[in-house]
């Protein structure tokens, strides 16, 4: 795939009464892990895998902005209340044209971690500077 100038990330995640949608300019860890278990019967020359677990990965969003504010309040009150909410959806990578050029889904990412933008009222800050979503692996 050639480098997509001015590309980003369009995020879409949805769960029970909140919707968490905006762009970013950096994800990573669109990442999955499965641990397996070896086993090795007698008189066959190979080992046989069964499905162990899945590992958990970190999704992290870095440097957008989200287009519904009320999102990121609603995920971090939920938490300091001790309810984390499931979130599902796509985060798709769009060129300057605004055209999907890839697209991955997510399923059963939590609010793991946010930390909002450094304020500076000499320069303009973008509204979330960097997310982190623990989740199962995407597809």
């Amino acid at each position: 795939m050639a480098y997509l100038s001015g590309a980003y990330f369009s995020v879409f995640l949805a769960g029970a009464g909140v919707t968490l949608q905006g762009s970013f300019t950096s994800v990573s860890g669109l990442d999955m892990e499965l641990e397996y278990e070896v086993f090795n019967e007698g008189g066959l020359n190979y080992p046989r895998f069964f499905l162990k677990q899945s590992k958990p990965q970190v999704l992290v969003l870095e440097q957008g902005t989200v287009t519904h504010a009320d999102a990121v309040s609603f995920l971090m009150q939920n938490s300091n209340l001790g309810m984390s909410i499931a979130l599902a959806g796509t985060v798709t990578l769009k060129d300057s044209f605004g055209t999907p050029q890839r697209t991955w889904n997510i399923i059963g990412a939590y609010l793991q971690r946010y930390v909002g933008p450094t304020l500076n009222s000499n320069q303009a800050a973008l509204a979330v500077s960097r997310m982190e979503l623990i989740y199962n692996g995407c597809y």
